[in-house]
C-alpha cells in the first residue's frame, strides 16, 4: 500500500463529545517521526477502491442521519472486511458515539433489542440496520457500576454496555480485520489495529492478548474459526495458540447462543472447512460431544466421519446454489450414527422392543443430551425425529406405502439423508437408488416396480379373520 496515501494522525477522535472529525494534519506516514505510533491509520479511498456502489443506502442513510444530528456514525466490521475482500456483506453495521437511547430518538422505526450488549435496530422494510454504541473497557472511568459492564470472576463477560470513544472501541472488537471503520464524509478507512494489512495478509489476528480476551468471551474462539473458514484465512499463531487449552470454557456459554454460532459455522458455505478446523483446535467436542465421541470412536471404519462430511458437503453446496437448508436436517445427519448407537444399548436391555419404539427412546436421549450444549428449537427437534424415524419407514414399500411415504413432509430430507449414508459406505441394498427411479416414474411402472418387490419379498401367511363370539361356527 503506498505510503503516501496512508496518513498518521495525531489527537484524531480524543474528545468525546459530539464534534465532527478533526481536519487531517499535512503529515504523511513518510514524514512521521520514528518514535510516534499515534492512530489511527486514515486509508484514502484512492488507495482502498472500495466502489461506493458496493455500499448500502439504507446504512448510509442511518450514518448521514446521525452525523446531521451532530453524532459521529462509521460503518464498521464485517461490511467493510468483506467489501475490501470483494465479497457481498451479509449485512451493513454502524458504529456510533451516540447511546442507544439517543439514536432511537432519531428513528421511527427502530426498536432497542438487549441486555448484555444494548443495541438499536433500525428496519428498512426487510432489511435491518444494526446500531451499536462505542464499547469501552470495563475498567474505565465511565463504569460506575454493574449496570453497564459486569464481569464473572473467570473474566467472562455478563453485560457489556460501557460506552467510550472510536479508539476504546476498536480495541474492544475481536480480530483486527473487524476493526476497520468507513467513514461516510470523506470515503476513508480509518485503521486502528492494523486490520487493513492483515486483510491483505490473510491473518485472523486477535486484539490484545488472545488467552485474556477468550476468557472474556469464549464465543471467540468459534469466531476465529469461522473467519478463517469463510474467508480462506490463516489464524495468526498467537491467537491459534490458547484455543485448546480454552475450549472447554464454551462449557459456559449459554446453549442458545452456541446453536446460532453452530449454524453460522455450519451454513455459510463453508461447513466442510470450518468442520476440519474445528477438528484440529478441539472444538468440534464442545458443540456436538455424542457425534465426537462417535468419531473419536470409529476405528479404521471411517462411516461416521464420512457420513458428517456428505452432509457438510450437501449443505455447501446447496448454500453456494442459493437453495434452502435447515438446521433440522443438519443436526439429523450429525447426529445419526449416536442415535444408532444408542438404539443398540436400549435394544439390547430389552431384545423385545420393536426398533420404532427404540428409535424413538433414542431420539429422546440424544436431543436432550444435544439441546444442554447447543438449545435446538422444538420447530427444528421435531422435524429431526420425523426424518430419522423415514428412515425405519423408506424400506417398507409393499402396498400402498411407498406413496404414503412420498407425501411425507419430510420425505425428501429423509430421502437425502437416505443417499448421504449410502454414498458414505453405508450399505442398504440400493435403496437410494430405488426411491430416485420411483420418484421418477409413471405411475404404472411405479405400481410394477412395488409389485416387483412382493414378487421378490419373503412369502407372507395370510391373516386369519376372528370371528365373532356370537358366530354359530363356534358351536
Amino acid at each position: 500500500m503506498p505510503s503516501r496515501l496512508i496518513q498518521k494522525v495525531t489527537g484524531l477522535f480524543r474528545n468525546k463529545s459530539n464534534s465532527s472529525l478533526a481536519k487531517e494534519p499535512t503529515q504523511t506516514q513518510d514524514e512521521a517521526p520514528e518514535e510516534q505510533n499515534d492512530f489511527p491509520l486514515i486509508i484514502s479511498e484512492k488507495t482502498h477502491q472500495i466502489p461506493r456502489k458496493h455500499l448500502d443506502d439504507n446504512a448510509a442513510k442511518v450514518v448521514y442521519r446521525l452525523l446531521d444530528a451532530g453524532y459521529e456514525g462509521y460503518l464498521v466490521g464485517g461490511c467493510i472486511r468483506d467489501t475490501l475482500l470483494r465479497k457481498r456483506p451479509k449485512d451493513f453495521d454502524i458504529a456510533t458515539n451516540a447511546h442507544p437511547e439517543q439514536a432511537h430518538e432519531l428513528f421511527q422505526r427502530s426498536r432497542l433489542i438487549g441486555r448484555r450488549f444494548k443495541l438499536l435496530h433500525v428496519r428498512f422494510g426487510r432489511e435491518i440496520i444494526e446500531l451499536a454504541t462505542f464499547r469501552a473497557s470495563h475498567d474505565s472511568k465511565e463504569n460506575n457500576d454493574d449496570a453497564k459492564g459486569k464481569q464473572s470472576e473467570s473474566g467472562l463477560i455478563l453485560r457489556d454496555n460501557v460506552y467510550g470513544t472510536i479508539e476504546e472501541d476498536a480495541l474492544r472488537r475481536d480480530f483486527t480485520v473487524n476493526a476497520l471503520y468507513y467513514c461516510m464524509k470523506d470515503h476513508s478507512i480509518y485503521d486502528f489495529t492494523h486490520g487493513y494489512e492483515d486483510i491483505q495478509k490473510k491473518v485472523i489476528r486477535m486484539i490484545g492478548d488472545p488467552d485474556f480476551r477468550y476468557k472474556e468471551d469464549p464465543v471467540r474462539m468459534l469466531r476465529a474459526i469461522r473467519f478463517a473458514a469463510k474467508l480462506d484465512f490463516v489464524i495468526e499463531p498467537a491467537t491459534a495458540a490458547p484455543i485448546r487449552q480454552q475450549a472447554h470454557l464454551l462449557q459456559g456459554i449459554a446453549p442458545a447462543r452456541l446453536f446460532d454460532e453452530t449454524l453460522k459455522l455450519f451454513q455459510s458455505g463453508h461447513a466442510v472447512t470450518a468442520y476440519h478446523l474445528l477438528q484440529e483446535y478441539q472444538l468440534f467436542e464442545q458443540l456436538l460431544p455424542s457425534a465426537a465421541k462417535a468419531v473419536s470412536r470409529q476405528g479404521d471404519n471411517k462411516l461416521v466421519e464420512a457420513l458428517i462430511l456428505q452432509g457438510l458437503k450437501n449443505t455447501d453446496r446447496r448454500i453456494n446454489q442459493r437453495k434452502s437448508v435447515t438446521p433440522a436436517f443438519l443436526f439429523a445427519t450429525m447426529l445419526w450414527h449416536p442415535l444408532q448407537t444408542r438404539m443398540r444399548e436400549i435394544q439390547k436391555q430389552n431384545s423385545k422392543m420393536p426398533p420404532l419404539v427404540a428409535l424413538h427412546a433414542a431420539a429422546n436421549d440424544i436431543i436432550a443430551a444435544q439441546v444442554k450444549r447447543t438449545a435446538i428449537p422444538r420447530r427444528f427437534s421435531t422435524p429431526i425425529r420425523e426424518i430419522w424415524e423415514l428412515q425405519l419407514r423408506l424400506p417398507k414399500r409393499f402396498g400402498n406405502r411407498a406413496e404414503q411415504l412420498l407425501e411425507h413432509p419430510r420425505f425428501r430430507a429423509a430421502y437425502d439423508l437416505l443417499l448421504l449414508r449410502e454414498q458414505s459406505g453405508e450399505t442398504l441394498d440400493n435403496l437410494g437408488q430405488w426411491w430416485t427411479q420411483y420418484q421418477a416414474a409413471p405411475i404404472e411402472e411405479r405400481e410394477s416396480m412395488v409389485s416387483e418387490l412382493v414378487s421378490e419379498g419373503p412369502s407372507r401367511k395370510p391373516r386369519r379373520r376372528r370371528r365373532a363370539k356370537n358366530d354359530p361356527r363356534n358351536a
